[in-house]
């Protein structure tokens, strides 16, 4: 992200196993590819978030950061929302029934869960879980990432019975939402390019969430093994974002490629060698456009055939947010028809009807459907707020916590942020928040060339 800093946290303190108060993140973190084989995956966040709350009840009072009231507020209208569950708007269909008391239930869940992860974040001192820690867990979780999507290029029909799924009711196991959660696969295998093409998505739900999630655990990789590493971190890192090419191209992710290039652009607008940033840039793209993989995004490009289904989704989940705008409707919906047809649903004589549920094309829709506009608003106000409030912060983490707030908001309209991605949105979140409490406000902005020895640890940690 920037030039490595001449002051750095090194030696035993940044190398020794993490406090018992810190294993709940270890865990979900560096355990995510155990969670994911166990059926668990995102969910893994509703188990780890008890011992979090214990953490947290013992070390009241329990500070909050600013803006957080903001989703206080989001999972406040959720809540209120469960009074249109038995209600649907004008042209969807479908009855009260398990599957969508299921959905809402869990997504209910999981908004709480990401509330006690944050304040738990923010409790733990610097000494029990540095800055540097976190970040390089998270880079860990980005090469898991990668050799997830390598495993979905080389093995795509890879799948099997996951232990939570063997001990799911049948009737829940049928829902496709929980399908997606509890059935580990290695890749989608679809026909965008009008053959069948893997797209990547171990360890995550699906190959959307593959996508965005790795364009996130990039970041702070590239903070932990390159503005933070030395020459042989630096080197690795070169040679693992080589590699991660072949899986980013073989995902025929639009909104993945997209949210790179935002994210380069960035990079040479606030990185501190911008000329030398463009030039790197400048080289990676013309290696990639020599390559083989160039071809197939070249196809990628030149097949849009989702562009129509988003498109009527996306129309529709207005319309229907537009008759609850206040509270919406709980959770997803079923539309009749589809951009061809008013058929309501998939039949042995039409392949082509049917549809996504409204709102699942990207976190905004669901949230309009579900929560109206009003959770749409609160949604983009508390991303869009800590863009704000975190970009003077100059540091490595700083920058990179602010890009990440940056791609919230541009994946919003392309991706369901449930679940993986929310939980690694919240945390790039505390990561920010923790910098900005740990740093007082008469440190430059800029990163020095030397901290003095009589500025606490913590504080040396997160400047340096």
């Amino acid at each position: 992200m920037s030039p490595r800093p001449s002051l750095h946290v090194r030696g035993r303190a940044a190398r020794r196993l993490p406090p018992p108060s810190t294993w709940p993140v270890a865990a979900l973190v560096l355990g995510y590819p155990v969670w994911w084989a166990l059926g668990l995956g995102g969910l893994s966040i509703l188990v780890l978030a008890v011992p979090m709350a214990v953490v947290l009840v013992r070390r009241r009072p329990i500070r909050a950061p600013r803006g957080f009231g903001l989703w206080v507020l989001l999972l406040a209208g959720y809540l209120i929302s469960a009074a249109a569950l038995g209600e649907n708007p004008p042209e969807a269909h479908g009855d009260l029934a398990a599957g969508r008391a299921i959905g809402y239930l869990v997504r209910l869940a999981v908004y709480v869960a990401l509330l006690v992860m944050v304040l738990y974040l923010g409790a733990l001192r610097h000494d029990e879980l540095p800055q540097l820690t976190l970040v390089r867990w998270l880079g860990v979780l980005f090469l898991t990432t990668v050799a997830g999507g390598l495993l979905g290029v080389l093995a795509p029909h890879l799948e099997f019975t996951s232990p939570l799924e063997m001990a799911l009711p049948s009737w829940i196991r049928a829902n496709p939402f929980v399908t997606n959660l509890v059935h580990p696969t290695a890749a989608q295998v679809q026909h965008v390019l009008g053959h069948a093409s893997p797209r990547p998505e171990a360890p995550f739900e699906w190959a959307n969430a593959w996508g965005g999630d790795l364009s996130v655990l990039v970041v702070w990789f590239m903070v932990g093994w390159w503005a933070y590493g030395g020459t042989y971190r630096r080197v690795a890192a070169i040679a693992v974002l080589a590699v991660a090419a072949v899986p980013v191209v073989y995902s025929l992710n639009r909104g993945l490629w997209i949210g790179l290039a935002l994210s380069a652009a960035y990079l040479v607008v606030r990185g501190r060698r911008p000329v030398l940033l463009a030039g790197a840039a400048a080289v990676a793209g013309a290696v990639f456009l020599l390559s083989p993989l160039s071809g197939i995004v070249g196809e990628r490009l030149d097949s849009p055939q989702s562009n129509g289904i988003r498109a009527f989704t996306v129309v529709s989940t207005v319309r229907a947010a537009a008759s609850s705008p206040v509270i919406g409707y709980g959770t997803t919906r079923n539309a009749y028809g589809n951009q061809r047809t008013v058929t309501t649903g998939r039949t042995s004589w039409c392949r082509e009807c049917g549809h996504p549920p409204l709102g699942s094309d990207g976190q905004l829709w669901l949230l309009l459907i579900s929560q109206g506009f009003a959770g749409a608003l609160l949604y983009v106000a508390f991303f869009g707020g800590a863009v704000r409030r975190y970009w003077p912060d100059r540091s490595p983490i700083g920058r990179a916590g602010t890009l990440v707030m940056i791609l919230v908001l541009l994946y919003m309209v392309v991706y369901d942020g449930m679940i993986s991605a929310l939980i690694l949105y919240l945390i790039s979140f505390a990561l920010l928040w923790r910098n900005a409490a740990a740093v007082p406000a008469t440190v430059p902005t800029a990163v020095p060339t030397a901290v003095p020895t009589a500025v606490p640890t913590a504080v040396r940690e997160v400047v340096t």
